[in-house]
This record gives C-alpha cells, sequence and structure tokens, in this order.
C-alpha cells in the first residue's frame, strides 16, 4: 500500500505540474480552429496521433532532457528563464489577439498525417514551456522521497495522464465551442491566456532565483 500511494502522488505531482502549461482545453480550441473544415475522420486520426506524439515528446524531454542539456552545457535554471520568456510571449499574444481573429497557420486535410507533429503537436500542444517544465520534473531530485520504483513508473504514468486529457479534450472541442457559446468562449480563451501568462512569469521567476543562488 505505501508503494503505491507513494506512485499515486509521485504521479499526481508530475500530471499537475504539466497540466497547467499542456492546457489541453485551451489548446483544443485552437486546434479546433486550425482543423476547421476536416472530416470527422481525418481529425479523430489527428487527436490520436497528436496524443501519441505529446505522450512521447513529454516522456523523453523527462527521461533524457536533462543529459542532452548536459551535452550542450545548458543549465536548468536557464532553461527555465528561457521556456518562461517564451510562455509569456504566448500568453501575451493570446491576451492582445482580438476575437475572432483568423489562425496565422494554414493547413491542409491532404497533408493531415505531416501536420500532426509539427505544428499540431509541437508547439501547438506541447511548446518550449511544457518541455522546460518536463525536463525539470525529470532532473527533480525532490522526487526521490517517492522512492526509485515510484518515480521511475510516474515519468510513464505522468505524460500517459497529460496525453489521454489531451485525447479527451480535443475529442470534445466541437462540443465544448457549441457550449460555451461566443461570449463565453471568448472569456475562456482570456482566462487561459492570463493563466499561461502568469505560468511564464512563475517559470522564469524560479529560473532567476536559482541564478541567483548559484552565483
Amino acid at each position: 500500500m505505501h508503494l503505491v500511494a507513494n506512485l499515486f502522488k509521485a504521479t499526481l505531482l508530475v500530471a499537475a505540474a504539466l497540466f497547467p502549461i499542456v492546457n489541453p482545453l485551451g489548446s483544443s480550441l485552437i486546434f479546433l480552429g486550425l482543423t476547421g473544415g476536416y472530416a470527422n475522420a481525418v481529425r479523430a486520426s489527428l487527436v490520436r496521433r497528436i496524443s501519441l506524439n505529446s505522450f512521447l515528446l513529454l516522456l523523453a524531454s523527462m527521461l533524457i532532457g536533462s543529459k542532452v542539456l548536459e551535452f550542450f552545457g545548458i543549465s536548468l535554471p536557464v532553461v527555465q528563464v528561457g521556456g518562461g520568456l517564451v510562455v509569456i510571449a504566448m500568453g501575451w499574444n493570446m491576451l492582445q489577439q482580438k476575437d475572432g481573429d483568423a489562425q496565422h497557420v494554414a493547413l491542409n486535410p491532404a497533408d493531415a498525417s505531416q501536420q500532426a507533429f509539427y505544428p499540431l503537436t509541437l508547439p501547438v500542444t506541447v511548446g518550449p514551456g511544457s518541455i522546460s517544465v518536463a525536463v525539470a520534473l525529470g532532473a527533480n531530485a525532490q522526487r526521490q522521497m517517492y522512492g526509485w520504483p515510484a518515480q521511475l513508473a510516474s515519468t510513464f504514468l505522468g505524460p500517459l495522464v497529460i496525453a489521454l486529457s489531451v485525447y479527451i479534450c480535443y475529442r470534445s472541442a466541437e462540443r465544448l465551442e457549441k457550449l460555451l457559446g461566443a461570449t463565453g468562449l471568448s472569456v475562456f480563451i482570456r482566462l487561459s491566456a492570463f493563466i499561461v501568462l502568469c505560468i511564464g512569469i512563475q517559470l522564469s521567476w524560479n529560473g532567476l532565483a536559482a541564478l541567483a543562488h548559484l552565483r
């Protein structure tokens, strides 16, 4: 029972840290706009591919992300600052975007399979902010308090939970749009943008605080 409790806590930590950054609900609305006019079968296929790509990208970031940074001589706090700045820019752009603005990326249903990774997975679903958080989680020694078995399992289960949430939200995007209506959709996007902006500031602040401590 102790191992199960530790596994649940470690997995919850990973999922809770990644979910606000990935923001499947907000991203699903962007996905809906980018795939407007697609046949339901094509959109369903894209959702499956995006969910799988998101899982693999987050998993790789947690497993080997810190090693890649070491290879290039980049410290984790620098990644937090850089990722935070990118997230701040994304949140600010979302706040400044006017209602009804067209998406800047035109997608072709005939090339749906090529679009599943870029831009629909990276950066629409899993962006630089999500990757930096996943790298930080993978390198976070404090998670060792739960024990190595729980930590290793949560490295797989955490991204899996996020990928499942992406699948559910993306498949429900049309119903969400109808449920919220035009006004509700605008409010939801603005609220999501503000949360993303705050998350970016927090990421950058954590990185700057760590860099200051290292000095």
